[in-house]
């Protein structure tokens, strides 16, 4: 048995395309991860803190298998992002490499330090937007499509599809 689970991928600093093509080579490689797909890459402002450069946003499918639970996938993002040479700075800031658990499974957890569904995914167009490649008719909390909710965002957040890597 497996869980399928969706990750955002993001990056504004090194060579970007890189830093995820490099992320996706290492989620590949994971013990208890096998990686499905893969959204196209989405050229995006800066949310919050605009005096920085734009970021590369993408998502991708993976299965996990039942014995790995969310931290334990959450301990392995981190480390690929270390691995990747990502620094803490300041929230919102610049990064070289940034993996988030957006959904696992149909798992809800909320921890002081994690919560998955993200709580701010339904939000952001640069989030959605990707996700839309892969499961555009997923619902939301309120019954919106990924696909309704990326579209309404767009107009207000600036969102431009990229390449595929």
């Amino acid at each position: 048995m497996s869980r399928r689970v969706f990750l955002g991928l993001g990056t504004n600093l090194g060579d970007r395309e890189q830093n995820l093509r490099e992320a996706i080579a290492r989620l590949k490689a994971a013990a208890g991860v096998n990686f499905l797909r893969q959204s196209r890459v989405y050229q995006t402002e800066p949310m919050h803190i605009a005096d920085q450069p734009e970021f590369l946003n993408m998502v991708a499918e993976v299965e996990v298998h039942d014995e790995m639970s969310a931290r334990e996938l959450l301990t392995l993002v981190k480390r690929i992002e270390e691995e990747i040479g990502r620094r803490h700075r300041e929230r919102w800031g610049s990064r070289e490499i940034d993996i988030d658990i957006l959904l696992f499974g149909d798992e809800h957890i909320t921890e002081d330090d994690f919560e998955v569904p993200h709580p701010r995914m339904w939000e952001r167009a640069f989030v959605l937007a990707p996700l839309a490649d892969l499961t555009p008719e997923l619902a939301s909390p309120t019954g919106e499509t990924v696909r309704d909710a990326a579209n309404r965002l767009s107009r207000e957040q600036r969102v431009r599809a990229h390449l595929h890597l």
